[in-house]
């Protein structure tokens, strides 16, 4: 008898995964990872060049793509969304709930417009896509769900309306593993710290230094990258997650957990960043 390692080529192969947000940032890195271990990958945001670029990456490194315009704020584009899928795919394997967004303010400046904005995005458009996926494909077969959420563990100050929002998700996660476990579903989530990339960019110069700030107090001295939080996703979408759900792993270097009650000097001791793509 052999031992066959979880961790192997066509991982996937066979699988329909949907990932939300799949064309920028950390969900671009998760639709390249899965696309690279054989799923086919199906990629839904509202703007549509980013999907076609991420596409046509998958594509050209001999992986499969497709590519869908929802806006998760609207249920009937959501209810379109699996529709479509249905039709072409005939099945839907796992969820990727990575689809989000939110915008810095304090929190006596956010306008009922702005929270309801951000909040219909990462908490209600998460549970609509959950609750579609789990009514059309997942409750008679199983499926995966991974919510990606945010380093909100000690509040988020400077974005009040994502925290509590994402800390509805992360509820809501726990809540759905037990509710849907008769259906074999598995529900979790990923919580990334501050990773650089695509999302940071998008706050604009004048929050470097803020991001920089930031950075002195993670314990490993450096920001994650997207590829360490696919990596998650896709250890949570495996079988060698088989037996985990309701769960959150946290991708943050150990920032969530430090206090500043045990002074950490400056170093360069982390472990080598992993960052997927290569030349």
């Amino acid at each position: 008898m052999r031992y066959q390692s979880i961790f192997r080529p066509d991982l996937f192969k066979g699988q329909v995964i949907l990932v939300t947000g799949g064309g920028t940032g950390i969900g671009r890195a998760i639709a390249h990872e899965l696309a690279s271990l054989g799923a086919q990958v199906l990629l839904a945001a509202r703007k549509l060049e980013p999907l076609e670029q991420t596409r046509d990456e998958i594509a050209a490194a001999h992986g499969s793509a497709s590519v869908y315009l929802c806006n998760i704020r609207q249920e009937e584009q959501i209810t379109a969304l699996f529709a479509e899928i249905l039709a072409e795919h005939g099945r839907l394997d796992a969820l990727v709930n990575n689809a989000g967004g939110q915008f810095m303010s304090p929190a006596e400046s956010i306008s009922n417009k702005g929270w309801n904005a951000v909040v219909e995005t990462n908490l209600t458009g998460t549970f609509m896509m959950c609750r579609e996926a789990y009514n059309r494909c997942f409750r008679e077969r199983g499926g995966r769900i991974v919510n990606i959420i945010v380093d909100m563990w000690r509040g988020f100050p400077g974005m009040a309306h994502t925290g509590a929002a994402r800390a509805g998700v992360e509820n809501l996660t726990k809540s759905l593993a037990v509710e849907w476990s008769r259906s074999g579903v598995l529900v979790n989530a990923v919580a990334p710290g501050l990773i650089e990339g695509n999302g940071i960019l998008q706050y604009g110069e004048a929050m470097l230094p803020f991001i920089q700030a930031m950075k002195k107090d993670i314990p490993l001295k450096r920001m994650g990258t997207e590829a360490e939080c696919a990596a998650a996703v896709t250890f949570l979408l495996s079988p060698a997650a088989a037996y985990i759900s309701g769960e959150t792993i946290k991708v943050d270097g150990a920032y969530s957990l430090w206090r500043k009650t045990w002074e950490i000097e400056d170093h360069e001791n982390a472990p080598a960043a992993y960052g997927g793509f290569v030349d």
